[in-house]
């Protein structure tokens, strides 16, 4: 979901994978993401061209959507909200990016060429914003609350929290360091996701705001244990979550997401119940994409055994 400075880096990877010359996952790609300017561009430092389109009116944001489908992105990747921070009396407030108008516009023309839209938003007006022009995924949303949980379930749009980046301790260091250790956004954060897994119709995915930092790449299957633990979703929800629903999400749930005939022979296996453990979907020990065994640990303890 944006390729942090690498270009259209993701297209190639994508199309090396599609095309056999390497083995990875089904990838849909968003490239470069597209932020908002709020001053005039300044001629004497050049935007970096691998880095984010930035633009300024909705229709540089409509030309932004256009140039990066054209480039091959399957997806649009969008940030109406920055960062957050605390009033005096704790209460958590949000930077608003796009005006509505632009956050609509981009949206509308992505959505006109066939393509999805996620928005990065952690709340106030501009997760509010995201929501009434209709991006398809909500990403992270600290504060969400029921009212903007039901715009969400009646306009059909998915809810992808993301919780273990943003429960991380560095959050609460970053809280110390502004706060004086006062007032935490994780509590807030936790109940936003709780309170919308709980929502009926509600559409949770599993994603991740995995970064190779703090959070490593490959441990992605931490967020089924936040889903269990802190959003307190049951574990055969959570698995539907990570399947089921994120094949919606993609547009894919008649070739991928569920065990059906005509589908891709997608698998993974564990050794233990993830119904009653969680965890075990940390440790898998067998994965098959299309019918190609890609890893077999299980073979392989058996060979050394004898």
């Amino acid at each position: 979901m944006s390729t942090h400075g690498n270009g259209y880096g993701d297209i190639a990877v994508r199309d090396a994978i599609n095309a056999g010359r390497i083995d990875g996952p089904r990838y849909q790609v968003s490239t470069l993401g597209i932020v908002w300017g709020a001053t005039p561009k300044d001629p004497a430092r050049p935007e970096n061209p691998l880095a984010s389109t930035v633009v300024r009116s909705a229709e540089e944001g409509r030309a932004a959507v256009r140039e990066q489908i054209a480039h091959g992105a399957d997806w649009i990747k969008l940030f109406p909200a920055g960062n957050y921070s605390f009033t005096a009396d704790g209460k958590d407030q949000y930077q608003v990016t796009y005006p509505l108008d632009v956050v609509q516009a981009m949206i509308d023309e992505t959505h006109r060429l066939g393509k999805k839209a996620g928005c990065h938003v952690y709340g106030g007006e501009g997760l509010k914003n995201a929501i009434v022009a209709g991006c398809d995924t909500i990403e992270h949303g600290f504060g969400l609350n029921q009212e903007l949980i039901n715009m969400m379930v009646a306009k059909g749009l998915y809810y992808d929290p993301t919780i273990v980046r943003y429960t991380e301790p560095y959050m609460d260091d970053v809280d110390v360091k502004n706060t004086g250790g006062k007032f935490r956004i994780i509590p807030i954060f936790e109940r936003a996701a709780s309170t919308a897994a709980a929502t009926k119709g509600i559409k949770v995915m599993v994603g991740s705001g995995v970064d190779g930092s703090t959070f490593a790449h490959g441990s992605q299957a931490l967020e089924f244990e936040a889903l269990v633990k802190l959003a307190e979703m049951a574990p055969a929800r959570a698995i539907q979550s990570g399947t089921i629903i994120n094949a919606e999400a993609l547009g894919w749930q008649d070739q991928i997401g569920s065990v059906d005939k005509g589908k891709y022979a997608d698998l993974v296996a564990v050794s233990g119940d993830p119904l009653a453990d969680i965890t075990e979907l940390q440790r898998v020990k067998f994965v098959m994409k299309g019918g190609k065994v890609i890893r077999d640990d299980m073979q392989a303890g058996a060979a050394s055994s004898r």
